[in-house]
């Protein structure tokens, strides 16, 4: 079946989208969409270049909507494109709050339309390993993880837009959450943040620096930072370490290479097991690059599509990484730490 494909936004992540669309055999892109003009690949210059979702939707009527708009307008895309038939795939974060990220979620749920959420992560070999070791090493956990970007020129540019809606701490910080609760596997019960604004060009309330701490109901208790922009420091601007009683896993190859390149993000290149009987570097040749990433989250949407593949605990942990997130937002912005609902008696399990 030849899947007729609507992409929403057309920056890095949506282009590489909609490249893998472009190339893969079940699919039929019937629709660009951005609100001005931009530059694109050869290969996606043919295609039909809209300015106004609402009226794309409609012409195209399509089967799949990729959305990679900015994140204020996720949870209304993707709600009107599930209305009007459609599956959709959201880049992360999938909402700018709880509530919004929920009525996604419960719109796919009444509609019966698949709803794939842009963790990138859950796609590559080199992290399904790095969560595997972890696991098997056992809990409680110690989670060590950052990512900061010496941004500047274009990617710095980028990054300011991002931060008229969206903290560092929460655009980047759902993927890395969703990994500490993808190996813990236990509710979160409370996190606090600190934050600072850097920079006089981005908006007074936003900060270009933040970190969050989150404990678990198992004990286990994270931080993640993020920092943007062309005042980060490069050392140590990409740890990636998981501890625990039986010892501790991590990427043995962060900090190669510049801070803000993307495919850098992703890599592992190799994973460092250290338990007390020793140590072993686990070999990761061949890792995906960013594009093919892409293309390995749309292939999954489309497998999801023909093999009715349950994503509903996808779902439920893409609302809760964000809800982490934001609410170490919220602290950050308020100076309080905040407990989140499964903390609470009345509402525990």
């Amino acid at each position: 079946m030849t899947h007729r494909v609507l992409i929403a936004g057309l920056g890095n992540m949506g282009r590489a989208h909609a490249l893998a669309h472009h190339a893969h055999p079940d699919a039929e892109i019937v629709g660009l969409v951005n609100r001005s003009a931009v530059d694109l690949p050869e290969p996606l210059q043919a295609y039909p270049l809209h300015t106004d979702f609402d009226a794309a939707l409609a012409e195209t009527r399509p089967d799949i909507v990729v959305i990679a708009t900015y994140s204020d307008s996720h949870a209304d895309y993707a709600c009107a494109a599930m209305r009007a038939g459609a599956h959709v795939f959201v880049e992360k974060p999938l909402a700018t709050t709880v509530a919004d990220a929920q009525r996604v979620v419960d719109c796919a749920t009444e509609t019966g339309r698949k709803l794939l959420v842009g963790y990138i992560l859950r796609h590559h070999p080199s992290w399904r390993r790095l969560i595997e070791e972890a696991r098997a090493l056992g809990g409680p956990y110690v989670f060590r993880l950052n990512l900061n970007q010496q941004s500047r020129g274009p990617t710095w540019d980028t990054h300011k837009a991002l931060m008229q809606t969206t903290s560092p701490i929460v655009d980047c910080g759902v993927h890395y959450v969703d990994v500490m609760c993808q190996v813990t596997d236990a509710a979160p019960v409370r996190v606090q943040g600190i934050g600072l604004r850097l920079s006089d060009e981005i908006p007074e309330g936003m900060y270009n620096y933040g970190q969050l701490q989150v404990v678990f109901a198992d004990g286990s208790v994270g931080w993640y930072e993020a920092g943007w922009g062309p005042m980060m420091s490069e050392t140590a601007s990409f740890v990636k370490d998981i501890v625990s009683p039986g010892g501790a896993v991590s990427i043995a190859e962060g900090n190669l290479g510049r801070s803000d390149d993307v495919d850098g993000h992703t890599r592992v290149g190799a994973i460092r097991l250290h338990r007390a009987t020793g140590d072993e570097v686990i070999d990761m040749p061949d890792e995906p690059g960013h594009d093919a990433l892409c293309a390995a989250e749309q292939d999954h949407l489309i497998r999801a599509i023909a093999e009715d593949i349950d994503l509903t605990r996808h779902m439920r942990d893409a609302v809760q990484s964000l809800a982490i997130c934001l609410a170490a937002d919220d602290s950050i912005r308020s100076g309080r730490p905040v407990d989140l609902p499964a903390s609470r008696p009345e509402e525990s399990p």
